[in-house]
């Protein structure tokens, strides 16, 4: 008779046969700094979480530093908005001030990653700027996430993560990095980002002022292939770094790209993923903290070599 169960008899021996592990390197935790806040504000649909002030988002990191996480990411919320976007380009806007406090701290002991796309500067919360029908122009888009790109990297953010599913984003934005000679500045693609209902939190979190949806320009949930379509356009453009969001019901697409892709493929469990499970350990119908480890686990089985997850200093801390 075989017996697979000899492997599984003790701690040790499974530690020892595990043919997937999650190490603290291996996350990224996602940050928010507000402007106009004099302490941190917890954001109600995610316990846990909060609006940073620079001041509380320098400690934050040193922390996320401290447990060993790979990486943060930043996202900025700020006191006003317009059609264009126009604080995000700001030097000395909330964001870039965030990344220049975020960049002073982790003093090269993790990653630093900003969020570069428009939809938290916007009063119409879409991802970039709108023509006069109300569709967001692509290639004015592209435009200004090359200014911002240029900004963001003058701050000293190590990757920018282009979130705004526009055509052609990857190249515009290299191109305009190493015109301007910021051609260390990485690239993490948001490659397969989908219409998803799991960002719901997150929107309160960034105070969203977001009209409508964004199913023109990000991935229909019904299409599989179609993200790696995606995949070889932004290899090609010169990504340095491809990613899924959300993770946990996109494990599929995340094997996709992990078997075609051969620079790092990270997933992104998202607010609303989070919250659920926030939601349900509150009420006593889920382990939390087994949750918390075996989603993320989930996703690097399926191929993620990194994670973006709110829970990524704390389980670093544990798996310490």
């Amino acid at each position: 008779m075989q017996r697979p169960r000899r492997l599984r008899r003790t701690a040790a021996l499974r530690r020892l046969t595990a043919e997937v592990t999650v190490a603290p390197a291996n996350l990224v935790q996602p940050l928010f700094v507000a402007d106009g806040i004099t302490e941190p504000e917890p954001v109600p649909s995610m316990p846990g979480v909060v609006r940073h002030t620079v001041d509380s988002l320098v400690e934050a990191v040193d922390a996320a530093a401290a447990a060993g996480v790979g990486g943060v990411m930043l996202f900025g919320v700020p006191r006003e908005r317009d059609a264009t976007g126009s604080a995000a380009l700001d030097p000395v806007g909330i964001l870039n001030r965030g990344i220049e406090a975020a960049v002073t701290s982790a003093a090269g002991r993790l990653a630093v990653m900003s969020d570069l796309c428009l939809d938290e500067f916007t009063d119409h919360g879409h991802c970039g700027v709108l023509d006069d029908n109300g569709n967001v122009d692509n290639d004015r888009t592209l435009a200004c996430y090359a200014d911002l790109a240029v900004v963001q990297a003058g701050a000293g953010a190590d990757i920018l993560g282009l979130s705004g599913m526009m055509d052609g984003q990857v190249g515009v934005v290299r191109a305009a990095l190493d015109d301007a000679g910021f051609i260390d500045t990485a690239l993490l693609a948001y490659t397969a980002k989908y219409t998803s209902a799991w960002y719901g939190p997150f929107r309160e979190a960034v105070d969203s002022q977001l009209q409508g949806d964004r199913a023109t320009y990000q991935q229909d949930p019904a299409n599989r292939r179609e993200a790696v379509r995606e995949l070889l356009l932004d290899l090609d453009e010169g990504a340095d770094i491809v990613m899924v969001k959300p993770a946990s019901t996109y494990q599929d697409v995340i094997a996709d790209l992990a078997a075609v892709s051969d620079r790092p493929v990270w997933a992104y469990q998202v607010s609303g993923e989070y919250a659920a499970i926030e939601a349900a350990a509150a009420n006593g119908w889920l382990d939390r903290d087994a949750l918390m480890f075996e989603s993320v686990l989930g996703l690097r089985r399926a191929g993620a070599d990194g994670v973006l997850t709110y829970w990524a200093t704390e389980l670093a801390q544990r798996l310490q």
